[in-house]
């Protein structure tokens, strides 16, 4: 890859500047591509976002940018794309700087941020060259994600429409599934939590595959249905929304449970009463909505009895197993529930019996 230093002032940066949906992301007279496809979504807050005008103002010098020249002319930008947004930005009137707007400097202080130079490295090359180039620069800045570099790989239509609806900072998935997910769409952690639900529920085996299985369809169509249709499904049969609820696998209980007809009210009144915990042995609240889908205890991780419960019981059975009938070491026996809790059993030592390991698993295994 050939690589040229270069001088580039802000104003011929910001000259055509555009940002929407439709048109891109372009700048420099209309000659550069500030988002390529392969680009992350703009994450800078509100203070980085001023850091960067205030260095320029200062005449500090900001970190050198890469940008990419195509064979007709054009320009990609490869690395810089937070700085270049910011600047572009704020010239266009977008946000201030301790208080002050661009269009409310004085002429000068215009001029001279105009006038500031960007140090640009140009890089001529193949499109793999540029990708792999992009993935080096950009682990000296905030390192991308994986599904960032995925983006990177399965460009076209179907990804495009995925990031309208999954990767923007208010984007429909946001607002309709926020209360239950976690991370960001803007560092598609939406997205790619939604694709490894449904590459599960096709059996198909990385979210790789998924992507590259569906890269030519024109639309995102299905994935975003499959999306609603968990919401639904959730607010459907959970009646009642609890914190608890933010952040659990509910496409891959979506997969494995939404043909099952539940009762919500019956749901809700089970969930209450786990809740409340009596006994105080329930180590996962957020287990209870998993537990109550499928009956498994595991979920809850039921608190373990205390040493001093399983010594008490111990010398009460004399260090004898109540399964085999021999006798063994306490530290070669494990404390069990007599009655399971799925069953109304608690955590309790008069629920308690000590049974070798033996024993214990054949239990278990049942």
């Amino acid at each position: 890859m050939k690589i040229e230093l270069q001088q580039i002032k802000i104003r011929d940066v910001v000259d055509g500047y555009i940002n929407n949906d439709e048109d891109g992301v372009i700048g420099f007279g209309g000659k550069l591509n500030i988002r390529p496809k392969y680009q992350r979504e703009f994450i800078y807050n509100d203070q980085q976002q001023q850091e960067v005008i205030k260095t320029v103002q200062k005449n500090f010098p900001l970190n050198v940018m890469y940008w990419c020249i195509n064979k007709d002319g054009s320009y990609e930008l490869l690395d810089g794309q937070q700085r270049t947004l910011s600047i572009c930005e704020y010239i266009k009137g977008n946000f201030s700087v301790d208080g002050k707007y661009f269009y409310t400097l004085q002429d000068n202080q215009q001029e001279a941020i105009l006038d500031y130079p960007l140090m640009v490295y140009i890089c001529e090359g193949e499109n793999s060259e540029k990708l792999e180039w992009f993935e080096i620069i950009n682990v000296q800045g905030e390192k991308l994600t994986k599904q960032e570099l995925r983006n990177a790989i399965y460009t076209g239509e179907w990804l495009s429409d995925c990031k309208k609806y999954f990767s923007k900072s208010n984007c429909i998935a946001y607002k309709t599934g926020e209360k239950y997910m976690t991370g960001t769409p803007i560092r598609q952690e939406y997205l790619e939590t939604v694709i490894d639900w449904i590459r599960q529920r096709d059996g198909i085996d990385t979210i790789d595959d998924y992507m590259g299985i569906h890269q030519q369809d024109h639309t995102a169509k299905e994935i975003k249905e499959y999306y609603q249709s968990i919401i639904n499904w959730i607010e459907t049969i959970f009646i009642k929304y609890r914190k608890e609820m933010k952040g659990l696998k509910w496409g891959l209980l979506y997969n494995k449970f939404h043909k099952i007809d539940f009762a919500p009210k019956k749901l809700e009144e089970q969930i209450s009463e786990l809740m409340k915990d009596e006994y105080e042995e329930i180590t996962s609240k957020k287990g209870i909505y998993e537990y109550v889908l499928s009956g498994d205890d595991r979920f809850l991780s039921i608190r373990a009895f205390r040493d001093s419960e399983k010594r008490t019981v111990y010398e009460r059975q004399k260090g004898i197993c109540p399964k085999c009938g021999k006798h063994f070491d306490i530290k070669d026996m494990e404390a069990d529930h007599i009655t399971p809790y799925s069953k109304g059993g608690h955590t309790t030592i008069d629920n308690c019996q000590m049974l070798c390991r033996d024993c214990n698993r054949r239990k278990s295994a049942k």
